[in-house]
């Protein structure tokens, strides 16, 4: 096998549920973060309201980061959590600088590219869409 091919390894789907399983627990810790203050938020943080942008931020990271864990409706949740990351980046980030680095928007970019990655690729073979693809696919 050569570098430059396309692996053929079952790793390869089995890191992509990994990947997702990580990334919906940070996601999810970040929405019982704002919502519930477990864990317990930075100081200064501002409190909010839930008919807020933050507060619409916080039930979409928790329920959104919950559904990517499991791996349910993985393609369309990506592509909510991503246009809610692209929203965050250019709505708190960008104005304070046009460099990731200086405003503190590497984390929004990064999120909102690793969600469009799972728009596309999918939740992997460890989640509940691939239980029910299989489920619908040996059902006669």
């Amino acid at each position: 096998m050569s570098i430059f091919e396309p692996s053929r390894s079952p790793w390869t789907g089995r890191m992509l549920s990994i990947l997702r399983i990580v990334a919906g627990l940070v996601y999810l810790s970040v929405g019982t973060m704002k919502l519930f203050g477990f864990p317990p938020p930075p100081p200064g943080m501002p409190p909010f309201g839930l008919i807020s942008m933050l507060g619409i931020s916080a039930i979409l990271d928790t329920f959104g980061g919950l559904l990517i864990l499991l791996g349910l409706f993985t393609r369309p949740v990506a592509f909510v959590l991503a246009g809610e990351m692209a929203v965050a980046y250019f709505h708190g980030h960008f104005p304070q600088s046009f460099w990731p680095t200086t405003n503190m928007g590497m984390p929004a970019i990064l999120y909102c590219f690793l969600y469009l990655y799972f728009v596309f690729a999918g939740a992997g073979p460890w989640s509940v869409d691939a239980m029910i693809a299989r489920s619908k696919s040996s059902t006669p």
